[in-house]
């Protein structure tokens, strides 16, 4: 799959990880790895590059003795997670008109 194309997919897939609750670096891999394969050090740069769009925000917490930086998705990254499902399915209608010589066959 085209880096860039795969990039933007794993930036709403972490998006996606924290929609409905707030969350840190682990568990967003665990919670990814059923559906996705992504390291942490992969991660980390997305996160970062989320936080530097708007996307998320990041506050650290304390948790057994640590600090824990725990991700929230913002009201610009709940809105690019609408326009990829928009997206989403533009390119499925692609997909469709690629594929459809499979189908006649």
């Amino acid at each position: 799959m085209e880096n860039q194309m795969k990039r933007g997919l794993l930036d709403v897939c972490v998006l996606a990880a924290i929609k409905s609750e707030d969350s840190y670096g682990y568990k967003i891999v665990k919670d990814m790895s059923d559906y996705v394969e992504i390291s942490e050090s992969t991660l980390y740069p997305i996160l970062r590059r989320l936080e530097n769009q708007q996307l998320l925000t990041v506050k650290s917490a304390e948790h057994n003795g640590r600090l824990r930086k725990y991700y929230h998705i913002t009201e610009a990254g709940l809105l690019r997670l609408q326009a990829f499902e928009e997206e989403w399915k533009e390119l499925m209608k692609i997909y469709e008109y690629v594929t459809r010589g499979d189908k006649h066959e």
